[in-house]
C-alpha cells in the first residue's frame, strides 16, 4: 500500500539527534554524568508533532538539550511499557530522568518558554543532588497488589459507581472529559441497560464520524471538543461494545454503528489480513504497524459481531486476523511479538491476554483456536505470574522496565480468558488462577471507579458461573446460532462438545432433557441466567 500520509512514527522536524529507546542511551548517560531526556510520541498525536516542529526546532533549545542530556524519543505504541511508565498525563509527555531511568520531573505539552523553564530547573536540581534526585514512581516500588476476598460486594460495589458517577444531563460517566470506555459500557448492558444504551447512543452521536470512524475522546462533558485521531484499539473495542449492544436490545442502529466502524477500519487501516494502529487527525499519518493487542481485541470484537449477525464478510476477516496472529506474531512455544519485528518488545501482558481472549472466542464462534489460547496462556501464567497476579512484561530492561508494573485492565482481560479456556477445556486450573489473580486486587475495591467496571464484570463472573452451553452439531447449525445469541454475552458455548448428544445442545449443570430446538434451548439458557441471577440478589 502506497500513500504519503502512511508512516511507522511521528514526523520529526526537531533538530534533536534523537536516539532509539534501549540499553545504549542509559549507558551513555552514566558514562557521561548527564540526564536522559525522553520524550514520549505517537503518530496519531498532533501535539506530538507539533513540539518536534517548534519546540525542539529551536536552535538554542535543541543545542542545550544535545549538549546537556541524552534525548531518546519512543514511540508508545510501540513501547507501551515505556509508556505506563513515563507517561506524565497525556501525551506528549515530556521526561527528564537519571542514567538508571529514575524520574526527576516531567510535563506534558511544553512551548519553547515552558521547556527552558523545566531545562533550568533539572540543570540545578542535577548540579545539586545528581542521581539523588530521581524517584521512583509509587506504582512501581513493588509493593504487593491489595488483595483481599472476593465476594458478592464488589459486583455490587461496580453496579453503585454506575450510579453515583453517572451524568443524567449528557450521559456517560463522570463529569469532565468523555471517554467513551466500552468495558464499562458492556458491564452495564447486563446490569443497568438505560444507562448502557444512553451511553451507546451519545458515543454514536458524537465520536462516530461519517466515515464510521471512532475518535479517541471528547474534552467536553457534554460530549464536543472531540479529539479526532482513531485507534485501532479504541475501535475494535467499541465494535466489541456495539455488538453487545445489538445482542442485549436488537437496535438496528447498534449494529449499524458495528459494521460502519469495521468498514472504516477496512478502508483506511488494513494491511493484507491484519490491521495497522492509527490514523491521526483529519485522516492523515497513519500507522500501519500490525499490532498484537490492537489486532487481537479486533478479531475478537469480528468474531462476536460475526457471531450475531451471520455477516459473511466480518466471519472472513475475523479468521483472516486470526491466522496472521497465529503465524506472524505468536511462535510455537505461545511467545506473542508486539509487532513482527526481531528487535519488538515481547510477552507483553496486554497482548496475550488479548490473543487468549481473541481465541477463546474464536474457539466458540468457528470451533477453532482454543489450542492457540492454551498455548498463549500457559506461557503467560508461567513468564508473567508475579505472586498472584501478573507483571505486565519480563522484569527486564532498562530505564524502569525492571519494576513490576500490574495493571488491573490487563489482569482483568486475561481472567476472562482464562474462565474462557477453563469452561471450553475442563481445565479448572484456569479458574483458580483467575481467582487469584482478580483476589490480587480486592483490597482496593472500594477504590475503584466506574471506569474498571470490568473488574468487577469478572468478579460477577468468576463468583457466579454463567451458563455454558454444550452444542453436539458443527458451527454454524442453527442450535448452535441460537447459543450464541442468547442475551447474556459472559455465556460460554462450546460447539462439537464431546458431554451433548449429535444434534442436541445442553446447558452443563441443568437436569433437563437435551434441546433440539433454538427455542427450546433458548429457554433453557434463559432459566439458568435467571437461576444465577437469583442467586445473587
Amino acid at each position: 500500500m502506497t500513500d504519503d500520509s502512511v508512516q511507522t512514527g511521528p514526523a520529526d522536524d526537531s533538530r534533536v539527534a534523537w536516539r532509539e529507546w534501549g540499553p545504549e542511551p542509559f549507558a551513555d548517560a552514566a558514562a557521561s554524568g548527564r540526564p536522559v531526556l525522553v520524550f514520549l510520541t505517537a503518530t496519531w498525536c498532533d501535539d506530538c508533532h507539533e513540539m518536534l516542529a517548534t519546540t525542539f526546532a529551536e536552535p538554542r533549545i535543541a543545542a542545550n538539550v544535545s549538549d546537556g542530556f541524552v534525548p531518546v524519543k519512543v514511540d508508545i505504541d510501540r513501547h507501551p511499557r515505556v509508556r505506563e511508565r513515563y507517561n506524565m498525563g497525556g501525551f506528549p509527555s515530556t521526561v527528564f530522568c537519571t542514567p538508571n531511568g529514575e524520574l526527576l520531573t516531567g510535563a506534558t505539552y511544553l512551548a519553547p518558554a515552558g521547556f527552558r523553564d523545566i531545562l533550568d530547573q533539572v540543570r540545578q536540581s542535577w548540579d545539586a543532588r545528581g542521581a539523588d534526585a530521581g524517584r521512583v514512581p509509587r506504582a512501581l516500588a513493588g509493593n504487593p497488589t491489595p488483595d483481599g476476598e472476593l465476594d458478592e460486594s464488589i459486583p455490587r460495589h461496580f453496579a453503585g459507581q454506575l450510579d453515583e458517577q453517572w451524568d443524567e444531563e449528557f450521559a456517560g460517566w463522570g463529569t469532565d472529559a468523555k471517554f467513551p470506555l466500552p468495558d464499562t459500557v458492556t458491564f452495564a448492558l447486563k446490569r443497568d441497560r438505560r444507562r448502557a444504551t444512553q451511553t451507546l447512543d451519545a458515543i454514536q452521536t458524537s465520536l462516530q464520524g461519517v466515515d464510521g470512524g471512532f475518535d479517541r475522546y471528547a474534552a467536553g462533558r457534554d460530549w464536543s471538543d472531540t479529539h479526532e485521531e482513531r485507534l485501532l484499539i479504541d475501535n475494535a473495542a467499541l465494535v466489541r461494545a456495539f455488538a453487545h449492544g445489538y445482542l442485549y436490545t436488537g437496535e438496528a442502529g447498534y449494529r449499524t454503528a458495528a459494521t460502519d466502524a469495521v468498514g472504516f477500519l477496512r478502508g483506511r487501516l488494513r494491511v493484507g489480513d491484519a490491521f495497522g494502529g492509527s490514523v491521526g487527525p483529519g485522516g492523515q499519518r497513519r500507522d500501519l504497524t500490525v499490532y498484537a493487542d490492537g489486532n487481537a481485541l479486533l478479531a475478537e470484537a469480528l468474531a462476536t459481531l460475526a457471531a450475531y449477525t451471520d455477516d459473511e464478510d466480518t466471519k472472513r476477516d475475523a479468521r483472516e486476523v486470526l491466522a496472521h496472529l497465529r503465524t506472524e506474531l505468536i511462535d510455537d512455544d505461545g511467545r506473542v511479538r508486539h509487532f513482527a519485528d526481531d528487535d519488538a518488545p515481547a510477552d507483553l501482558l496486554a497482548d496475550g491476554a488479548h490473543v487468549v481472549r481473541a481465541f477463546t472466542t474464536a474457539a466458540q464462534v468457528f470451533s477453532e483456536g482454543v489450542e492457540t489460547a492454551r498455548t498463549v496462556a500457559d506461557r503467560l501464567l508461567a513468564e508473567l505470574g508475579d505472586a498472584d497476579g501478573f507483571r505486565d512484561g519480563p522484569a527486564a530492561g532498562v530505564g524502569l522496565l525492571d519494576h513490576p508494573l500490574r495493571p488491573i485492565d490487563d489482569t482483568v482481560t486475561l481472567t476472562e480468558g482464562l474462565l474462557d479456556l477453563a469452561a471450553l477445556t475442563g481445565d479448572d486450573r484456569y479458574r483458580e488462577r483467575a481467582r487469584r489473580a482478580l483476589a490480587a486486587f480486592a483490597g482496593a475495591t472500594d477504590r475503584m471507579g466506574a471506569q474498571v467496571a470490568a473488574y468487577g464484570g469478572a468478579v460477577d463472573r468468576l463468583l457466579n458461573e454463567p451458563p455454558v452451553v454444550a452444542v453436539g452439531t458443527e458451527p454454524g447449525s442453527d442450535l448452535h446460532r441460537a447459543a450464541l445469541r442468547v442475551a447474556d454475552h459472559e455465556t460460554v458455548v462450546v460447539p462439537d462438545a464431546a458431554d451433548a448428544p449429535e444434534g442436541a445442545a445442553v446447558v452443563r449443570g441443568d437436569d433437563g432433557d437435551p434441546a433440539t430446538e433454538p427455542e427450546t434451548l433458548v429457554e433453557r439458557v434463559a432459566d439458568a441466567t435467571s437461576r444465577a441471577a437469583g442467586t445473587r440478589s
